[in-house]
């Protein structure tokens, strides 16, 4: 159990004493870094992100009150775009980087339950989506097929799922010290070594071997003849893999920084300010990634594309009305009062 005593654990920042003038110069250049990543996150990212969020639910409400009835993958997709809206909400908390939020332990711990949740429900309920598409490719006379069928209910243990990872999570962190100020992270410094391996391994590592072998299967396997080429799904589904390349490549760089964290603290090292500032670029590309499956969703997703479009062309029609408005002729009279 010593692992589990974090008390010593911080950040180079916090911890540092300069012993040449290259040394501190190097620690301001990371920390403008930081700073300068920050600031470009919140002014361009998140607006965008949050903008095409509430896009994308006013459309599928709409669609829904008007037939009554949501897609499959639309549900999915509608699950989806909650939970990045939540992270990127839960972003705010790097506002203050290359400076930390303080907040207690337990508090720190509680915004931690949620970004895992969070974070646990957008990648399973994005790894059911491309199930969803392989099996309708292919579809099997089995009782998965049945399953697939019925998304609310691959949803809810979707949920359910995600909500029992978060609360291993949050127990994980530890137990002591709820009461005392911390610097917080949404993936707590002063977490258990075993955090980030529970968070790899089933936040990464497994659903990312589902994923490639959905995309393993989709490229190998030769589907019926009647079933329609596999070009033609690509370009009939193109927000679904646009988007799983997207989440592949940016958890990844963030899950292979939080191992590389786990490796500082089973040898009992607090690491070098470089190592704080790759962290801390990988938890941002992590909320730039959930900015960009929103837009990614938004623009090419058929049912939020049509819609966009449909908006684009009424604009337009106003727009082209508008310019050919007779202007009307006001009459003249001459010097004897005739018209």
């Amino acid at each position: 159990m010593a692992s589990h005593n974090m008390t010593w654990i911080g950040y180079p920042s916090k911890n540092l004493a300069f012993n040449s003038p290259e040394e501190f110069e190097a620690f301001i250049a990371s920390q403008n870094v930081i700073s300068r990543l920050m600031h470009c996150y919140i002014a361009f990212f998140v607006p965008t992100g949050l903008i095409a969020g509430i896009c994308i639910l006013i459309i599928f409400i709409k669609n829904y009150v008007q037939h009554k009835v949501i897609e499959n993958l639309d549900l999915l997709l509608l699950d989806f775009t909650i939970s990045n809206i939540i992270m990127i909400l839960l972003s705010f908390t790097v506002i203050t980087r290359p400076d930390y939020l303080k907040a207690t332990h337990l508090a720190c711990n509680v915004l931690s339950f949620f970004f895992n949740f969070s974070y646990f429900n957008s990648q399973y309920v994005f790894l059911l989506t491309l199930l969803m598409l392989l099996l309708q490719r292919f579809p099997p006379r089995t009782a998965l097929s049945k399953a697939t069928q019925r998304p609310i209910l691959c949803v809810g243990f979707v949920l359910i799922y995600a909500f029992c990872l978060s609360l291993t999570e949050a127990v994980l962190v530890g137990t002591d010290n709820y009461h005392l100020a911390t610097d917080c992270q949404l993936d707590p410094l002063f977490a258990w070594p075993e955090y980030e391996i529970i968070k790899f391994t089933f936040g990464f590592a497994i659903p990312s071997f589902l994923q490639i072998l959905c995309f393993t299967v989709l490229f190998v396997k030769e589907a019926r003849a009647e079933a329609p080429a596999f070009q033609q799904h690509i370009r009939t589904y193109p927000a679904v893999y646009i988007i799983s390349i997207t989440i592949l490549i940016s958890r990844l760089f963030y899950n292979l920084m939080l191992l590389f964290r786990t490796t500082f603290k089973l040898r009992k090292s607090i690491g070098t300010p470089k190592n704080e500032l790759v962290m801390n670029i990988a938890e941002i590309v992590l909320f730039c990634e959930s900015c960009a499956s929103l837009v990614f969703t938004l623009c090419f997703h058929k049912p939020c594309k049509d819609e966009i479009l449909k908006v684009i062309q009424n604009c337009r029609r106003k727009n082209t009305a508008n310019n050919h408005l007779e202007i009307p002729v006001t009459a003249t009279t001459d010097e004897n009062g005739s018209q």
